[in-house]
């Protein structure tokens, strides 16, 4: 298994998973809020037409964490009141 960090802490994947996808192995349904009522946001359609599941990868934001390929050493980072 090969790991990234998700704001600083280790996550484990295996090979051919998404970002999304080794969050919710993980048991982690939700990574954002939304700016309005900071509801919880992560995974809902998992093929990249919505943009519920938004991170930002090696300092590039708006990636869609269910079409991004976890890669081992990427930086992920969650947002909190962020609809972008």
């Amino acid at each position: 298994m090969s790991e990234f960090s998700v704001d600083g802490e280790p996550v484990r994947f295996v090979e051919g998973q998404t970002v999304a996808a080794a969050l919710v192995a993980t048991g982690r349904v939700a990574w954002r809020t939304t700016r309005t009522g900071r509801r919880p946001r992560g995974v809902f359609c998992g093929i990249g037409v919505c943009f519920d599941c938004l991170v930002a990868v090696d300092g590039v934001p708006g990636q869609r964490a269910c079409l991004v390929p976890a890669r081992a050493g990427m930086a992920v980072t969650t947002g909190e009141g962020d609809d972008d």
